[in-house]
C-alpha cells in the first residue's frame, strides 16, 4: 500500500532565550507560578524583523538534510503557521523561494496549535491520492513580537520556533496510518486575537492595539483540552485498527504541562511514553509538535517499526490526531 512516510525532521530555534527569571522583571510573576501552572522554564524569541518564514526556512532545510532529499526535488510546501510574515503572500511562498524548492507548490494552512497535524493529514492525503510523493510540512511560529508583556496569563505561555518534516511516498506498511481533525467553531472566542482581520481591521483609531491581544478562557480551555486530546486520538487509532496499548511514543501539542498530564492520565500511557519539551521552548503552536518529534528523533528515542501517536489541541476550536508506524 502506498504510504506517507515522514523520512527526514528538522527544527529551528532562534538564539535569544528568556528564562523565567527575565519575566520576574517585567511583571507580577515569578518562577514558581509559571512553573507550577504550566511547567515552562524558558522560551526562544525571535529577533527584531524576523518571521515565520525566518524561522521555517532553516528548519525546513535541516529536515531535507537528515532526509538526503535535493530542495529541487520537493513538490509541495505546506506552512502551517498563525503568525504569517504578511495578510499575503503566503509564508510558504517565503520558504519556498528561501531554501530553493523551486519545483514545488505552496500554501499556508492555519489551524492554530492543531495545525501541524492538520498539515500532516493533508500532506499524507496528497500522497495516498498520488497526486505528489514529496511534501515538506512546516510548522513555524514568531509569536512572541505581537504579545503583550502585561497580559501575565498569556504572556508567560508562549516562545517562538520551528520544526519541519518530509514525507515521500513508500510502498509499504510505514507511514502515517491515519489522521483525524475536529473543530468546534461555536467556541472559538475561547482562544482568539479579535482585532486585525477583515471583521476588526487594524486602523489609526485602533493602533493603540486594543483587540490584538490574545484573550483566552484558560479555564474552559483545560477542560476542553484533555477530553478532545482523548477523542482526537482514540478516532486516529479506531481508524488505524490499533490500540493504546500499540503506542510505543505520544508525542502531544506542548501547551501545558498539566494538560499533557492529564491527557496522558486519561490515555491511560506512562510517563516514559510521553514526549514533554515544553520546560525548554514553551508553547510554540503550530511548531511544537514538529519540534518535539525532532527532538525524540534526535535523542534516539524513536526506533525503526515504533508506532508514534501525534495529538493536537488549539484555537478554532480544533483538534486533531495521526497515528504512525516509524
Amino acid at each position: 500500500m502506498l504510504r506517507a512516510r515522514i523520512t527526514g525532521t528538522g527544527a529551528f530555534l532562534p538564539e535569544t532565550v528568556w528564562t523565567n527569571a527575565k519575566l520576574e522583571s517585567m511583571m507580577d510573576t515569578s518562577d514558581e507560578w509559571i512553573r507550577k501552572r504550566t511547567g515552562i522554564g524558558q522560551r526562544h524569541l525571535a529577533a527584531a524583523g524576523e518571521g515565520s518564514s525566518d524561522l521555517g526556512a532553516p528548519a525546513a532545510r535541516d529536515a531535507l538534510v537528515n532526509a538526503g532529499v535535493a530542495p529541487e526535488d520537493v513538490e509541495l510546501i505546506i506552512c502551517c503557521t498563525t503568525t504569517p510574515d504578511y495578510l499575503f503572500p503566503a509564508t510558504a511562498c517565503l520558504i519556498q523561494d528561501r531554501i530553493g524548492a523551486r519545483n514545488a507548490g505552496a500554501f499556508d494552512l492555519n489551524a492554530a496549535c492543531t495545525g501541524f497535524v492538520s498539515g500532516l493529514a493533508t500532506a499524507n492525503a496528497y500522497i495516498r491520492a498520488g497526486v505528489y510523493r514529496t511534501v515538506l510540512v512546516v510548522g513555524t511560529e514568531a509569536q512572541t513580537n505581537r504579545l503583550n508583556w502585561a497580559k501575565r496569563e498569556t504572556a508567560v505561555l508562549f516562545g517562538d520556533g520551528a520544526g519541519a518534516t518530509l514525507l515521500q511516498a513508500e510502498d509499504g506498511d510505514r507511514g502515517v496510518l491515519s489522521t483525524f481533525l475536529g473543530a468546534d467553531g461555536s467556541d472559538g472566542d475561547m482562544l482568539i486575537i479579535p482585532g486585525g482581520g477583515s471583521k476588526a481591521p487594524l486602523t489609526k483609531a485602533n493602533m493603540d492595539g486594543s483587540g490584538l491581544d490574545i484573550e483566552m478562557k484558560g479555564a474552559e480551555l483545560f477542560k476542553r483540552a484533555t477530553v478532545l486530546f482523548e477523542e482526537a486520538s482514540m478516532k486516529a487509532l479506531e481508524s488505524a485498527r490499533l490500540r493504546l496499548d500499540d503506542v510505543d511514543l505520544f508525542v502531544p501539542h506542548q501547551a501545558n504541562a498539566r494538560i499533557i498530564g492529564a491527557a496522558a492520565k486519561r490515555l491511560g500511557l506512562p510517563e516514559e511514553k510521553v514526549v514533554l519539551n515544553l520546560e525548554r521552548v514553551a508553547n510554540t503552536t503550530s511548531a511544537s509538535i514538529p519540534l518535539a518529534l525532532h527532538e525524540a528523533v534526535v535523542k534516539g528515542r524513536v526506533k525503526d517499526g515504533d508506532l508514534l501517536l501525534l495529538a493536537g489541541f488549539g484555537a478554532g476550536l480544533t483538534w486533531g490526531a495521526a497515528v504512525i508506524r516509524w
